[in-house]
């Protein structure tokens, strides 16, 4: 069974946070100076005017936007007024019984020498709100209830529910154990039966994929029923989802659509992801490319803005199918054999462990945990030891500030220092941040500019995407989109998330290269895809091995519905090895290849292989070799891939989906041992037989009579070849009378000797003589 996110995080992880309409208009605007998530100041200039301008420049580039956009967030921009206006004028309340029936309450009102300014239960026993109708209560004794007693008592139950959820979140974020995991839970259920929105979200959703509940689709599905009928965005989606996946539902596509557009409108960011997938995919829908921008954009802004210096957790990416292929190869996981062996190695001093292992933790990642405290330990350790990779590290640590470390500037400054003085390109890296923002230090643009360019010299990635940010918005140097996009492409090949995100921003707007929306999407997926919500991977796959393969298809099937390719195979190997008894036997190979084919149209050669053999096979659909040749053609041509070649080389012997043409075979076949060594020995076989069936074939095609009438004699043994022909004749008779004439020849034997275990007693009359 995996582990929920220990630090709370479930909602962004899993279920994702819900955005104001105002926050969504922001996100939707397409020009914009905020790079890399980050706001960039002016030379010279104050935090707020630098913030002013800011606003400027926003202004500025949206008049450069089209007209159709600016309609639309000025249509949006006047709904918010709207809405801000109605929230301000708050509605007049009227007391409910008392000594002043029907008047509105007066606010502030004076009770026990103590002015309120809203309704009160002080002064009752049984809690219920109440307000005064003049200024002096004591004075007037004029009062009224707020609310009639069914609000009241309702009232009571949500306090009463809101106070069992804070315990179980209490519980549920403070311990790391299992068994203390669950019994949170069972508080979150009993809030859950008392309507509690965000406890039966939780709920909902942990007995969806079978976390610290006893998984249970059938009663997920009512939760987010009833959350969809309240209007929750959380619900909404996960029922999309369900009716996408056909898990305790009918599947049905279009009512999956309905669902995840309101979950988007909600501003649900699951939501917006995979509409985002199912428009650039075409799935349900219209392939379209923008509007699977707006939609990859607007996470991309939410998953940018939470990046830290540390860049956050590792996606870690598990194939269950090249696992099974090649065990423990694929996986990258470090046994923990070979943890306890490094931080042995740690706690004898070695410095490369130490740094090993503090990486490890601050990041997280092959199968170890993301610890603050432990990573700073060792941090320290190594840099006590005069390591310049720890003391950076350190910097950072102390630069972002955490539970564990306090925020510093100063202390920061002073690791920073060090090491960029060693030479280290992470030290140097941080100091040009200290000067680019001013943290610890006066702000120095042509100092942050030098530390940087130190840092990228040495292939150090944060220092190329800020030197890419210098440049894009021209700050200590002028401005250089071609420079910009140079040093983001170079951070982006280190696997920056940020620059990632910068590139797909400057291919969306068209800044410094051509527009090109694919790219831009692709781009933008890339950083959507490495949000919270991708923790679920590694949850999904623990589950796998802890033998729980129905909560593991669960969690791959929601992730695969929001695009993630290694989702995809590894749901539909599930399916394949027929482990998931929630799917019906009947409905696992078409369920299999819908998502082999998702994943094959993502470029992974495995998907597009089982694609083929699904079709030749007939598993999930009807046997179409043709249909099934067309996937080879292509794993062999796009992948290079040895087994599509040697399975194109059996049908071209075999001629299914083709005609025959046993040379053709050969060709494939020998393409396939030079594709891969581990090929050689099947093809060596299958030339073999190709062989026998080409000889076989061609002494059946060819006529013995015809070809020796055509045979010319003299041209081919010379004009006396008779007379070679009968020598040859004379030689072999003679040969053959000799041998006979020795067999018939009587071999003597020594008296007294027999045969050691004769077969049979020949006849008296021939024995030898006594």
């Amino acid at each position: 069974m995996s582990l929920l996110d220990e630090e709370g995080n479930q909602d962004e992880s899993l279920e994702s946070k819900t955005l104001s309409a105002e926050d969504q208009v922001k996100d939707h605007s397409a020009g914009t100076r905020v790079v890399a998530g980050q706001i960039f100041l002016e030379s010279g200039k104050s935090d707020s005017q630098s913030e002013n301008e800011e606003n400027f420049h926003s202004q500025e580039e949206e008049k450069e936007n089209s007209l159709e956009e600016l309609n639309s967030l000025e249509m949006s921009n006047l709904l918010n007024k709207d809405l801000e206006e109605t929230e301000i004028q708050s509605p007049v309340l009227t007391a409910i019984g008392g000594t002043a029936d029907g008047e509105p309450c007066h606010f502030p009102f004076l009770f026990m020498e103590k002015e309120y300014a809203e309704c009160t239960a002080d002064g009752r026993e049984d809690g219920r709100l109440w307000c005064a109708t003049t200024y002096d209560y004591k004075k007037d004794q004029k009062w009224g209830f707020c609310e009639s007693e069914e609000q009241s008592n309702k009232r009571k139950q949500m306090q009463e529910a809101e106070d069992v959820y804070q315990i179980g979140m209490k519980i549920l974020n403070e311990s790391s154990k299992k068994a203390q995991k669950k019994v949170a839970y069972q508080y979150l259920l009993k809030a859950a039966d008392m309507n509690h929105t965000k406890a039966m979200e939780k709920v909902s959703y942990a007995l969806l994929f079978g976390d610290y509940l006893k998984q249970n689709i059938q009663s997920s599905k009512e939760l987010f029923e009833k959350l969809t009928e309240e209007g929750s965005p959380k619900g909404q989606m996960a029922l999309g989802f369900l009716y996408a996946s056909g898990l305790g539902v009918n599947s049905s596509q279009a009512k999956a659509l309905v669902y995840y557009t309101f979950g988007a409108l909600g501003g649900n960011l699951i939501a917006h992801m995979i509409l985002g997938y199912r428009y650039w995919a075409g799935i349900g829908v219209l392939q379209s490319c923008e509007s699977a921008l707006t939609h990859y954009r607007l996470v991309a802004n939410h998953v940018a803005s939470d990046i830290s210096l540390t860049g956050g957790t590792v996606v870690q990416r598990i194939r269950l199918a090249d696992e099974v292929e090649n065990p423990g190869m694929a996986s990258g996981m470090l046994e923990e054999d070979l943890i306890q062996y490094y931080q042995f190695l740690a706690e004898k001093g070695d410095v490369q462990a130490q740094v090993g292992l503090g990486q490890l933790h601050l990041h997280g990642g092959r199968g170890v945990e993301q610890n603050h405290q432990r990573a700073f330990e060792y941090f320290n350790q190594a840099a006590n030891a005069g390591n310049s990779h720890a003391m950076a590290f350190l910097g950072k640590m102390y630069s972002e500030g955490s539970d564990v470390v306090p925020q510093s500037n100063e202390t920061a400054l002073q690791y920073f220092k060090k090491a960029a003085d060693m030479g280290n390109p992470v030290g140097q890296s941080g100091l040009g941040m200290a000067y680019l923002y001013g943290r610890g230090v006066p702000v120095n643009y042509e100092l942050a500019l030098k530390y940087f360019q130190k840092a990228a010299e040495q292939g150090w990635v944060d220092g190329q995407l800020q030197l890419g940010s210098m440049y894009y918005n021209g700050i200590g140097v002028k401005k250089d989109y071609k420079q910009a996009l140079k040093y983001f492409n170079l951070a982006s090949q280190g696997g920056h998330i940020l620059a990632f995100y910068n590139l797909a921003q400057m291919h969306a707007t068209g800044t410094g290269v051509m527009r090109s929306c694919h790219t831009a999407v692709e781009l933008f997926k890339n950083v959507c895809e490495r949000g919270r919500w991708s923790e679920r991977l590694m949850t999904a796959y623990n589950s796998y091995k802890d033998g729980d393969s129905n909560s593991a298809v669960v969690q791959y099937l929601l992730l695969a519905e929001q695009g993630y390719e290694v989702a995809q195979s590894n749901a539909a190997f599930i399916l394949d090895q027929k482990e998931a008894s929630i799917v019906g036997e009947n409905e696992t190979y078409p369920r299999a290849l819908l998502h082999w084919n998702r994943a094959a149209s993502q470029g992974y050669t495995v998907a597009r292989i089982k694609l083929g053999d699904y079709h030749f096979y007939g598993f999930g659909t009807d046997v179409d070799y043709e249909t099934a040749f067309i996937h080879y053609r292509l794993a062999s041509e796009q992948q290079h891939s040895a087994q599509a070649m040697f399975n194109l080389g059996y049908m071209h012997e075999k001629g299914l989906g083709i005609k025959q043409d046993i040379h053709l075979a050969k060709r494939f076949y020998d393409m396939a041992a030079e594709a891969s060594p581990d090929a050689q020995v099947p093809v060596f076989l299958a030339l073999c037989k190709l062989g026998v069936i080409y000889s076989l074939q061609y002494i059946r095609e060819i006529n013995i009579r015809e070809v020796f009438s055509h045979i010319d004699m003299d041209q081919l043994l010379g004009p006396e070849w008779d007379l070679y022909l009968m020598t040859i004749i004379a030689l072999l008779l003679g040969t053959i009378i000799a041998y006979r004439q020795r067999q018939h020849q009587a071999i003597p034997r020594p008296a007294g000797l027999r045969p050691a275990v004769p077969q049979q007693e020949p006849p008296p009359e021939h024995q030898p003589p006594q």
